[in-house]
């Protein structure tokens, strides 16, 4: 077997406000149904849902690797996500064993982990 990507699904407690904040950060939207929209950035894939289940939103975390966290912290604060999203929140970088990351929590809760791995 060839894999050639992985597409999770997420849900999202307010579809339209979810939409509109994804395409604030960077993503473009492809809708598939009124129901269903995929958001491209790059080679990230991801389908947004309109689905809310709270123990799956509140367990729900995804990790995008970047290449510089500074830098993609940096680009996000331009955005200025968490005035127009009050219930958005950015959490700065951190410095970990295993490399840095920076967090973001969508407009329904699920946990955006940025990060970047040391080079070894």
């Amino acid at each position: 077997m060839k894999a050639i990507s992985i597409r999770p699904f997420i849900g999202s407690k307010d579809f339209n406000l979810s939409r509109s904040f994804y395409n604030d950060l960077g993503f473009e939207e492809h809708i598939i149904s009124p129901q269903l929209s995929a958001f491209h950035f790059s080679n990230i894939i991801f389908y947004l849902q309109n689905a809310y289940i709270k123990d799956w939103i509140d367990n729900t975390m995804v990790f995008v690797e970047v290449e510089n966290v500074d830098n993609y912290w940096a680009e996000l604060l331009t955005l200025n996500l968490t005035d127009k999203y009050p219930m958005v929140r950015l959490v700065p970088p951190k410095t970990l064993d295993w490399g840095k990351e920076c967090f973001v929590h969508d407009p329904s809760g699920i946990l955006w982990h940025f990060g970047e791995f040391k080079v070894k």
